[in-house]
């Protein structure tokens, strides 16, 4: 399957250190070659960087590896294909508009059926991948239910973890999505997190030779919150979300949690 990566942080705040450990794992440390993409929210805007090829060998991913792009909201996913051909129009996260925000979303696992059980009328997949139809579905729900008009935070998340769990039942469905204020995290059988702020420490990637001190990288009052597939660091507290759970992040803050 797919890993997904993810950050939300109080501040403009670069994710180099977690997108090194993670671009090992494409084709590398790990077996997901087919493809790999990153968006970064500054504002209202998004810049997003896709490549079909292994993360491993992407020379677009030495280049974000070595540009730090700072962002309060990330996402980022490593593909092993298993619906769809390896294709740049396969390659997540997927970016959509709605309600005058761009929504980017990100999935790891495979969903059964999904074509017949997720009817898609106004938001039209571009690619083949069960990940993107499911997002199309999400995003036909909410302008089915809500319109023009976006309804309060608390409202929208349980409204779109309900449809979460819903396409849950096709099959396996971790989902990262974020509109660049909020980022919201749905598991299904692997997501872990970490909150990272003062005290600062060390943190040592699993999958590449890389330590940083974070107490020279930060200030006091920096809050940031990274979720990934997989823990990417051997000497930090990761906590593994629940299957069914849920959780919305602002800021590098849970503002919103099934639990």
């Amino acid at each position: 399957m797919c890993e997904l990566l993810a950050m939300s942080a109080n501040v403009p705040t670069d994710i180099c250190f977690s997108f090194t450990g993670l671009m090992q794992r494409g084709g590398n440390t790990g077996p997901h070659k087919d493809g790999w993409g990153i968006t970064f929210y500054e504002g209202k805007g998004c810049r997003s960087f896709k490549d079909p090829k292994p993360s491993a060998e992407s020379k677009i991913a030495e280049l974000v590896t070595d540009y730090p792009i700072k962002s309060e909201s990330v996402i980022c996913h490593i593909r092993q294909a298993n619906s769809g051909a390896v294709c740049l129009e396969n390659t997540h996260p997927f970016i959509r508009q709605l309600w005058g925000k761009n929504w980017t979303y990100a999935h790891n696992g495979q969903l059964k059926s999904f074509s017949e059980k997720l009817a898609v009328e106004h938001h039209i997949p571009v690619g083949t991948t069960d990940s993107e139809h499911a997002f199309c579905w999400i995003l036909d729900k909410l302008y089915i239910e809500f319109g023009r008009d976006e309804p309060d935070t608390q409202t929208l998340y349980e409204f779109i973890a309900k449809h979460a769990s819903q396409i849950n039942q096709l099959g396996v469905f971790n989902l990262i999505l974020s509109d660049g204020e909020h980022l919201f995290a749905f598991c299904s059988n692997n997501l872990h997190w970490i909150t990272r702020k003062a005290p600062f420490g060390q943190a040592q990637l699993i999958d590449a030779e890389v330590v940083v001190d974070f107490k020279q990288e930060t200030s006091h009052s920096d809050v940031v919150t990274v979720i990934a597939t997989q823990p990417l660091t051997n000497n930090e507290q990761w906590h593994k979300m629940a299957a069914g759970q849920w959780q919305l992040f602002n800021k590098g803050i849970c503002v919103l949690s099934s639990v």
